[in-house]
């Protein structure tokens, strides 16, 4: 009952969007034995990672010993390791506009070659010396306007107006998903794009170099104060905000609002399903949150949030700020952490503005004083637009393609790396989300009989905690003990064909596997039956048959949105699904060893298209494994399974040169 009660909440949960998204769609019927383990395996995932997260920091000398090591970490997620060059920012101001207290410049630079960021420059009148300044990061605002966009600086001016208003110099800067020049935040999310885990590229990394070049600009005004720059930002803001500050020191005050929350909350209830890409590092290191808040310390952080905020739950970012806490606690400095909760939901409400610029007061300005005006809009958003027409040279709607580079091919006659020293490289870029130790097996037998000239048995056995699957022998039922075992790996498509199959020799035996609506089981199939038999003839071969994690008996919901959010989450958990099919096929691997009670069965694994890939990495860390036959199998990475950053060490034709090795591989 409590599976399904934590089911159902994470399904209503999962309707909630960012502003402007469309709700997903909830699932149908009651949830299947595949959904019910999933939820176990994402709640006790999540807890592996909550419960250590910041423990191991238990006095100030911790604290600077891992806060270097953990801002490397997080660089690396971001995919700014190395830093990229930091050319020329080319920056023009291509107009301004004017106001009894203030001046706005719209402005462009590059923070990279051709890659544009637009931006609106607050300026207060009559300053007498440098001021300090706001970095301002937009959220989701889309601003467009007959058709062409406006940046999301337009739907955010009030901050800017207000700061200039009131002594601070303030950058307001687009995102590169809602800037004049519209780019892609929703990789993952909407548009396939698996591959950016293969790459290690999140356009979190893009809006963090965002920021960091936002302020080597500040830092080249002369009306700028450089050693009292504060940031701000709301819900995408909000974690732009985070990382920046997190990464880059010249930040002296930030006030992230309505920008992060806890694992707990993205993966057990769902709130991943609210955020496009831009909100996540690749978690390759598996930190829970607090880890990046707690970069930011002893500098002065607000945390700002609403107490009915769905996407960024009260309870989640509660738990984030008692540990963030505690480290300001050990570094004698819990004067510099606010928590501000405000009544209503995910809004750039009033009450949460008046207390950030207070924030900000207090510790650029030193000064306190009653908040007595209104933060107001000015302009219309076409006066805040920066460009006429969009530069041709532009790279921000492709930089997903350039932003992180992948390996690329050794020339002929190169030395490679090490096998060894290659698959260390692969088990810490990529598989670092398998588990720590391997768990026992548990093998048990749940199934035997016998039909005309064949056995078919089926085995249970433990892949990781709470995934329990099943293996299906079948063998000559004279031979005593069948040397070469060949273990079909099947996907979605395959299993239907295959139940097809051994339903005309074994339906009854197969009940739990067949479903009871008969409009829905799989015709029986004589003709595929025999050729599984004749397959058999030599006496000598067994074929296994297995269906990794959500195929088969374990299979989860059929609903193509939610099955893309199951896939995001295994993503905030360092890994990604495929990932975790090769650790279950390499369990499969062990499990078949393991039934024979020797290690001289001669195994080889038959897939095709993603889940031959899945087999053939699977083979790279099974010494049993001796032949391959791998179908349809893709060109490059890129086209089938993720696996974090492997694109980063190796593509699809280095992986077959390592199969080669050790395994007959025959690869079509």
């Amino acid at each position: 009952m409590k599976q399904m009660i934590l089911l159902l909440a994470l399904a209503l949960l999962a309707t909630t969007m960012h502003a402007g998204d469309k709700k997903s769609s909830k699932p149908a019927g009651p949830p299947s034995r595949g959904d019910l383990m999933l939820a176990d395996y994402f709640r006790n995932e999540t807890a592996l990672l909550t419960g250590p997260c910041l423990a191991t920091v238990r006095t100030p000398e911790d604290w600077k010993t891992n806060h270097d090591e953990s801002r490397r970490q997080l660089q690396e997620m971001l995919g700014l390791s190395p830093w990229p060059e930091r050319t020329d920012l080319k920056p023009v101001v291509t107009g301004k506009l004017d106001h009894d207290e203030f001046t706005v410049e719209k402005l462009h630079f590059q923070a990279l070659p051709h890659l544009y960021v637009t931006a609106n420059l607050y300026l207060p009148k009559h300053a007498t010396k440098p001021a300090p300044a706001i970095l301002y990061a937009c959220g989701h605002s889309r601003v467009v306007v007959d058709g062409v966009s406006c940046g999301s600086k337009a739907g955010y001016q009030r901050h800017g107006a207000w700061f200039a208003r009131n002594g601070y110099a303030c950058l307001v800067i687009d995102s590169l998903s809602l800037g004049e020049i519209m780019g892609v935040h929703r990789g993952t999310y909407s548009e396939r794009m698996w591959w950016w885990n293969s790459r290690g590229y999140s356009p979190a990394g893009v809006e963090a170099w965002f920021g960091i070049r936002a302020l080597d600009y500040l830092c080249s005004r002369p009306e700028v104060d450089k050693e009292r720059i504060g940031m701000t930002g709301r819900s995408g803001g909000g974690s732009y905000s985070w990382a920046v500050a997190a990464l880059d020191d010249r930040v002296k005050v930030v006030a992230p609002v309505a920008g992060i929350t806890d694992l707990q909350n993205q993966v057990v209830d769902g709130c991943v399903e609210g955020h496009c890409d831009c909100m996540f590092f690749v978690n390759k290191y598996r930190w829970d949150f607090p880890q990046l808040a707690a970069l930011v310390a002893p500098r002065p952080l607000l945390l700002g949030n609403s107490d009915k905020d769905r996407i960024f739950p009260l309870d989640g970012v509660i738990r984030l700020h008692e540990k963030t806490r505690r480290i300001y606690e050990l570094l004698g400095a819990t004067n510099h952490l606010g928590l501000l909760i405000t009544e209503g939901p995910h809004e750039d409400t009033q009450e949460l503005q008046v207390q950030v610029f207070r924030w900000f007061n207090r510790f650029l300005k030193h000064e306190e004083p009653l908040i007595e005006m209104a933060a107001k809009e000015f302009f219309t958003p076409q006066q805040l637009k920066v460009f006429e027409t969009i530069p041709a040279d532009q790279v921000n709607t492709s930089i997903h393609e350039s932003f992180v580079p992948s390996v690329k091919r050794p020339a002929a006659g190169a030395v490679r790396q090490p096998r060894e020293s290659l698959l260390a490289t692969l088990k810490e870029q990529s598989f670092r989300g398998w588990p720590a130790d391997e768990p026992p097996l548990e093998v048990k037998q749940v199934l035997s009989a016998e039909h005309l000239s064949v056995k078919l048995s089926a085995w249970d056995f433990t892949s990781q905690h709470d995934v329990r699957l099943r293996l299906y022998l079948l063998e000559p039922a004279a031979a005593k003990s069948s040397k070469q075992i060949s273990i079909n790996v099947l996907d979605d498509p395959d299993w239907p064909g295959w139940l097809g199959a051994m339903r005309a020799g074994f339906e009854k035996e197969l009940a739990e596997e067949l479903p009871g609506d008969d409009k829905n089981k799989p015709a029986a199939d004589p003709a595929g039956f025999a050729e599984l038999i004749r397959q058999l003839d030599d006496g000598k071969t067994a074929l296994a048959f297995f269906a990794p994690r959500g195929v088969g008996l374990t299979a989860w919901t059929r609903d193509e949105k939610r099955r893309t959010q199951i896939r995001r989450r295994f993503m905030l958990l360092g890994q990604t699904l495929d990932g975790m099919r090769v650790w279950d096929i390499r369990r499969a691997v062990q499990a078949v060893h393991f039934i024979r009670e020797t290690g001289a069965a001669n195994v080889g694994l038959s897939a095709g298209a993603a889940m031959g890939v899945n087999a053939l990495y699977a083979s790279l860390f099974e010494a049993g494994v001796r032949q391959l036959d791998l179908k349809q199998l893709p060109k490059s990475q890129r086209e089938s399974s993720d696996y974090l950053n492997v694109l980063k060490v190796q593509d699809l034709p280095q992986a077959l040169e390592l199969a080669r090795e050790h395994a007959q591989v025959t690869a079509r």
